[in-house]
């Protein structure tokens, strides 16, 4: 049973910052120093500021700087809680398209519980730095990411109807990614929203290490507070949630690059066992991807090599693969890639990142990898489908690193959750 809430946003006041498109970031983990830089340098009320100082005690600073603008009005609470839709326009591989969905509070459930799914496996040093960001704040600066199913359309129909007002906020990002956010406090909205998603699970698509750290700090916070309330706002999360069957939910391929073993002659004579094999242009490497899309399929490129790779047959892996996966599990390309591939042919067992494997979202960028040797083999990949990642979470199995790139991300600054002692929903 998924229980979502409308909240009263913290948010900018557009005037005071002198334009919303000066304060707005990419999420911490997608900024660089450069970026970092780039932010500081445009608004004195930057979120960068918040959500990743370059002080030496950054949450303290964060906490400093989140009382302070707050005291200048510079963030102010919204009185009326509602949920906010979000829009994004962006192109991407050619094509424009509208990713259309809503922040707001969901409650938090440990995995085991099946209502909030994941996808992919964490690990604990960010879990670590954003629990103690969330020590010093008391807030949900960033939204996390999760999608549900609306078959029918039912929520994007209330959310295109309210799209028609002016929205609150409209900001394109430093990736030309359009942003628009309006708030709905029609209470007759609200619960038709609140009663599509009552009986679902959903599945975090991004912000994995967010979610298991907001459920650790409620723990926390329920063993500081025995006279806790479910309603208190600890108990839920900010999150941006997208229908899995929105045309604008774009994947994008993780494409991976072997940065120490080497393909061999006897590799691709038993690549041809399983796989129908035939040398490509360059050219034409993702040409040969989206032409085979539907099956699974390969590029592999060596530097002296293109290589098309299809599998003639699941039925030749089966026995290769643990009888544990399921169905789905066993359809993804990116577990025939590792399993089959990379650890049956290719003996490359337990890959790291960045010490024997790395991922490239962009094919040229993988391609001009392996040319600059930074890397021995790329493997060209076609992207996961957001219905498949629904199907293999909702079969409480977890997808290899790096199998999903939801594109864009959600921008960050446009609104923050109190969930400080006291607060309620």
């Amino acid at each position: 049973m998924v229980d979502i809430k409308p909240f009263g946003a913290i948010r900018y006041d557009s005037e005071k910052v002198r334009g919303i498109d000066k304060v707005i970031t990419q999420p911490y983990d997608k900024i660089s120093e450069e970026l970092q830089t780039e932010y500081y340098n445009k608004s004195e009320y930057n979120y960068c500021r918040l959500i990743l100082p370059r002080e030496e005690d950054r949450y303290e600073m964060a906490s400093d700087r989140l009382d302070a603008w707050l005291e200048v009005n510079v963030l102010n609470k919204d009185k009326e809680p509602g949920i906010y839709i979000y829009y994004q326009d962006f192109e991407v591989l050619g094509k424009r398209f509208t990713r259309k969905g809503f922040i707001s509070a969901v409650k938090l459930h440990p995995f085991e519980k099946r209502i909030v799914l994941p996808h992919e496996k964490t690990h604990k040093g960010p879990k670590i730095d954003r629990l103690n960001m969330l020590r010093a704040t008391e807030k949900n600066l960033e939204p996390g990411f999760m999608l549900y199913s609306d078959p029918h359309g039912d929520t994007i129909s209330v959310f295109d109807r309210i799209s028609k007002e002016e929205p609150i906020y409209e900001a394109t990002d430093e990736y030309g990614v359009h942003n628009r956010i309006w708030k709905l406090s029609y209470p007759d909205d609200i619960a038709k929203v609140e009663n599509i998603l009552r009986d679902q699970q959903v599945v975090i698509a991004d912000g994995h290490h967010r979610y298991e750290t907001a459920v650790s700090y409620r723990d926390e916070m329920r063993e500081k507070h025995s006279d806790w309330k479910p309603e208190d706002a600890f108990n839920w999360r900010m999150t941006f949630l997208v229908p899995v069957e929105d045309t604008g939910l774009v994947v994008l391929p993780g494409h991976r690059l072997l940065l120490k073993h080497k393909v061999e002659d006897q590799h691709i004579q038993e690549l041809k066992k399983f796989f129908e094999v035939e040398e490509i242009d360059i050219a034409e490497l993702e040409d040969f991807l989206e032409e085979n899309k539907e099956k699974i399929s390969f590029v592999m490129y060596t530097g002296d090599i293109t290589l098309g790779l299809t599998l003639q047959d699941p039925d030749l892996v089966d026995e290769l693969l643990p009888d544990k996966y399921s169905s789905d599990y066993s359809g993804l390309d990116v577990v025939i890639l590792r399993d089959i591939i990379f650890e049956h042919i290719m003996d490359a067992k337990a890959l790291a990142i960045d010490e024997t494997i790395a991922y490239e979202r962009w094919a040229e960028d993988a391609v001009d990898r392996v040319n600059r040797g930074d890397a021995t083999a790329a493997f060209l990949v076609n992207a996961t489908k957001p219905e498949q990642v629904l199907r293999v979470a909702k079969n409480g199995e977890r997808m290899p690193e790096k199998s999903t790139d939801f594109y864009p991300k959600a921008n960050s600054g446009f609104v923050m959750m109190d969930i400080s002692v006291g607060e309620k929903l």
